[in-house]
C-alpha cells in the first residue's frame, strides 16, 4: 500500500498510491509542537504555524499564497499539535506539480512577515478567546493541566496570553531554523499518483531544506501519588467533566488493550458509559471515552457534559463503570462487539487521501515505523478478556486518577473526597 524513501540528509518521504479516486494529499509534518517549547515561547509552534500563509519568497501577500488552491477548488490546512505541526493540501490529481509546488514553497520559503506577526496576534488572541468562551473545546487544555501541570506537556499548545503578546519574530525564525529540518520532517503524498515521479518531484521541490540536528523536547514528569483534581469555575449551566488516568505511550506493548477499553466503555452509543450515564439516568447529552498517547505520555479519559445539580452523580456513575471492568472480565459477545467497533471506525476513517497521508506520515513521525490495518487488526484480535481486565486494573488505579471541571465550581473538598473513596476502594482489590 505504501512506499517510504529515506534520503541522505535525513527527510523521509511515503507515498500511499490509490486507484479509485480522482484526488491527491500532500501532507508534511515536522516533529515538533508544544512540548518542545520552553515557558517564554509557549505557544509559538502554533504561531509559527500560523505564520506559514503570510508570504513566502515566491509569493509576497497572504493573498498570493492561498489564491493558486482556491482557484483549482483545492483545500488545505494546517495544525499543531504537542508533537508535531502538520500542513496539507488537496487538490485534484492534474494538479499534484501545484500542490507540490504550494507545501514546499510556505515549508521552505516563509518569509516570515514582521507586519502580518503583528496582525496575527490579534487573529490567535480571538482563537485564544473562541477557546476560553466555549468550555467544551477548551477542556481538553484544562485536562492536560491537572495531568502535567507547569511543564510544557501540560500547557496550552495555543499558548498564554503573555506569550501570544510578546514572541518576537526573531524568536519566531530561530525556532524555525531550529526545528524545521530533513531529518525532523517527513513528506507524504497520498492519491491517484505515479509513485517514481512523485518521489523524483518532492526530492526536488524539498532540496532546500535545512539539514541541521533539531532540538529535542524536555522528558515529561510524572509524579502523582494520588488523584488530582482541577477546577476551572465558570458560570456555566452545565459542568464540562473529564475524568481519567494516566496511560500508556503509543509505542507502549498494551496500548492497544487501551484503545479497546475505550471502545467498551465509551466508544458507542451501545458503549457501557452511554447506556448508564444517559440511558438509564439521563444526566449528559454527550458522553465519550478516549485513549490518547503520545511518545513519552497517554492518558484515558471520559469527557462528559453533566447537569450543575447531578454533578457528584454523574461523576460516581463514571467512577463506577471504571472500577466494574477491573471486577469483572468482559463476555467474549461484548468484547467481540468492541473490536469490530474499533476495525469498523478505522476503515472508515480512511476513506480520503488526506485522511490515509495522516494516517502513514503520523505513524512514521510518531513511532519511526508504519503498519497496516490488517498488522493493527491482528494486534486487536488477539486481545482477551483476561488482557482487558489486567490492564485495567493497571491503569485504573489510585495514584492515575484525574479529574478536571470547568463549572461554577470553587470548593474542591467534597470531589477529593468522591476520588478518595474511588482510591480507598480500589487499593482494597
Amino acid at each position: 500500500m505504501y512506499k517510504k524513501t529515506t534520503f541522505k540528509n535525513g527527510l523521509r518521504i511515503i507515498t500511499v498510491p490509490e486507484k479509485d479516486t480522482e484526488a491527491v494529499t500532500v501532507l508534511v509534518l515536522v516533529k515538533t509542537g508544544s512540548k518542545y517549547e520552553n515557558k517564554d515561547i509557549a505557544g509559538i509552534s502554533h504561531f509559527l504555524e500560523h505564520m506559514f500563509f503570510k508570504g513566502t519568497k515566491n509569493k509576497k501577500t497572504p493573498l498570493e499564497v492561498i489564491e493558486p488552491l482556491d482557484e483549482l477548488g483545492g483545500l488545505c490546512n494546517a495544525f499543531t499539535g504537542e508533537e508535531y505541526t502538520g500542513y496539507w493540501a488537496k487538490v485534484d490529481n492534474k494538479h499534484v506539480d501545484t500542490v507540490i509546488d504550494w507545501v514546499s514553497d510556505i515549508y521552505l520559503n516563509s518569509t516570515i512577515p514582521a507586519k502580518e506577526i503583528e496582525k496575527e496576534r490579534g487573529v490567535i488572541k480571538e482563537e485564544f478567546n473562541m477557546y476560553l468562551d466555549n468550555p467544551m473545546m477548551y477542556l481538553s487544555e484544562i485536562w492536560k493541566k491537572v495531568l502535567y501541570g507547569n511543564q510544557p506537556a501540560g500547557r496550552d499548545t495555543i499558548g498564554t496570553k503573555k506569550t501570544i503578546a510578546n514572541i518576537t519574530r526573531k524568536q519566531i525564525v530561530d525556532y524555525m531554523k531550529s526545528q524545521y529540518t530533513a531529518s525532523n520532517t517527513v513528506v507524504c503524498v497520498a492519491g491517484k499518483i505515479n509513485e517514481e515521479e512523485i518521489i523524483e518531484k518532492i526530492q526536488k521541490a524539498f532540496k532546500g531544506i535545512s539539514e541541521s540536528n533539531p532540538k529535542d523536547k524536555e522528558p515529561v514528569l510524572e509524579k502523582q501519588k494520588e488523584p488530582n483534581l482541577l477546577i476551572h469555575k465558570k458560570n456555566t449551566g452545565q459542568s464540562q467533566v473529564a475524568l481519567g488516568f494516566r496511560g500508556y505511550s503509543i509505542t507502549h506493548k498494551d496500548r492497544f488493550i487501551l484503545e479497546l477499553i475505550a471502545a467498551i466503555l465509551g466508544g458507542g452509543m451501545s458503549s457501557r458509559m452511554f447506556s448508564e450515564i444517559r440511558e438509564r439516568q439521563g444526566l449528559a447529552y454527550y458522553v465519550r471515552t478516549y485513549n490518547d498517547a503520545d511518545t513519552d505520555t497517554g492518558n484515558f479519559v471520559t469527557f462528559a457534559g453533566l447537569d450543575n445539580k447531578k454533578l457528584f452523580q454523574g461523576i460516581s456513575s463514571i467512577l463506577n463503570e471504571y472500577e466494574k471492568i477491573t471486577e469483572k472480565r468482559v463476555s467474549e459477545k461484548e468484547l467481540q462487539k468492541a473490536k469490530n467497533y474499533l476495525k469498523g471506525k478505522t476503515v472508515l476513517s480512511l476513506e480520503g487521501s488526506d485522511d490515509k497521508a495522516n494516517f502513514y506520515a503520523m505513524q512514521e513521525i510518531m513511532k519511526g515505523e508504519i503498519k497496516e490495518l490488517n498488522e493493527l487488526f491482528k494486534e486487536i484480535d488477539k486481545i482477551t478478556g483476561e488482557d482487558i481486565q489486567r490492564v485495567a486494573k493497571d491503569v485504573f488505579t489510585f495514584n492515575k486518577l484525574n479529574l478536571a471541571i470547568i463549572g461554577p465550581f470553587e470548593n474542591k473538598d467534597k470531589f477529593k473526597k468522591l476520588l478518595l473513596n474511588y482510591g480507598s476502594k480500589n487499593s482494597k482489590n
